[in-house]
């Protein structure tokens, strides 16, 4: 069975940084399409930033660039994202999911974690 951990998730200031961490169990992220996923009260779904682990060029949404950075470790079979210069709208409940047929920020995952919440707020 495919399981999915969020951690990582918090309260920050505008301005600061928060790791969030997706720990995978019952399959390999090696050699994956591996996303991060926000959504915010009220709003769609959004796509953040995926990557193929299998060394792909990560893709990361127009509101993220140069913010946000995601990478693997394939040892700990986890995904992070490393969010910094966080911004209130920045404030959603993030999701990694794992298992696309193609690597896309629009694509379907088949694999979803159960989300932690990030707040940005002064």
């Amino acid at each position: 069975q495919v399981q999915l951990v969020e951690s990582g998730g918090g309260s920050v200031q505008p301005g600061g940084s928060l790791r969030l961490s997706c720990a995978v169990y019952g399959t390999t992220i090696s050699r994956k399409c591996m996303g991060w996923f926000r959504q915010a009260p009220g709003k769609e779904r959004e796509g953040v930033a995926v990557i193929y682990t299998g060394a792909g060029r990560p893709v990361y949404a127009d509101s993220v660039k140069g913010r946000f950075t995601i990478s693997q470790d394939n040892a700990k079979n986890t995904v992070y994202l490393q969010m910094n210069t966080l911004k209130p709208e920045d404030t959603a409940t993030y999701y990694c999911a794992t298992e696309a047929t193609y690597c896309s920020l629009r694509a379907p995952f088949s694999y979803w974690g159960q989300g932690t919440q990030v707040t940005v707020s002064s």
